[in-house]
């Protein structure tokens, strides 16, 4: 019996944000996390395979884990190389919160929309559009949220550790709101026998 049933809302939300939250510790093997001008598009692109990854093994067929996996480096490359950067790595260089909060759900959203778009390309449905905006809202939330506790816990402890905490959380919650998205749309979902 599987900890969590693939063919439910919530089982399939639980193994997506795990599946998100699992490649995000994986990617941090892989990446060094610093600040806005440190990570490239290279390191955007092994960020965003280890992510894409065991995101592409819940899909319904292998095609659309290749596929999925192939949009998503896509998507994280060009919105590095654009200049608005590896999301999920990066901490800002301000330490003003509100500025923080701002800039966060500006470039979150933005980067989102960036990263939707591509990942769109891998859902052939016809309403995946939807897919596209549920990713910019939900980088439009998580960024400033994950940049906000990160700041705070940095200046609580004195510790860089509070930043990635705080990229964590980030990662974290794009997993939620993305995981209960993506239930709704029937290619993203693998549906396990009843």
């Amino acid at each position: 019996m599987p900890f969590a049933p693939g063919n439910t809302k919530f089982g399939f939300t639980l193994l997506w944000t795990l599946a998100t939250f699992g490649g995000f510790l994986l990617s941090l093997l892989l990446i060094e996390v610093g600040e806005k001008p440190d990570i490239g598009v290279v390191e955007a692109a092994i960020g965003g395979f280890a992510i894409a990854l065991p995101q592409g093994c819940l899909l319904k067929q292998p095609i659309f884990c290749i596929r999925w996996i192939l949009s998503s480096l896509l998507g994280w490359s060009l919105i590095t190389a654009i200049g608005i950067g590896g999301l999920g790595w990066i901490v800002p260089n301000t330490q003003i919160i509100p500025q923080r909060i701002l800039s966060g759900a500006i470039y979150g959203g933005l980067g989102g929309l960036g990263i939707g778009l591509a990942q769109w390309l891998a859902i052939p449905q016809p309403m995946a559009w939807r897919w596209i905006f549920v990713c910019g809202v939900s980088w439009a939330v998580a960024v400033p949220v994950g940049s906000a506790v990160g700041m705070i816990l940095h200046r609580l402890t004195q510790l860089f550790l509070g930043e990635v905490i705080g990229l964590a959380i980030t990662w974290l919650l794009v997993g939620i709101l993305t995981g209960m998205n993506a239930h709704k749309l029937p290619y993203l979902r693998r549906v396990t026998p009843t």
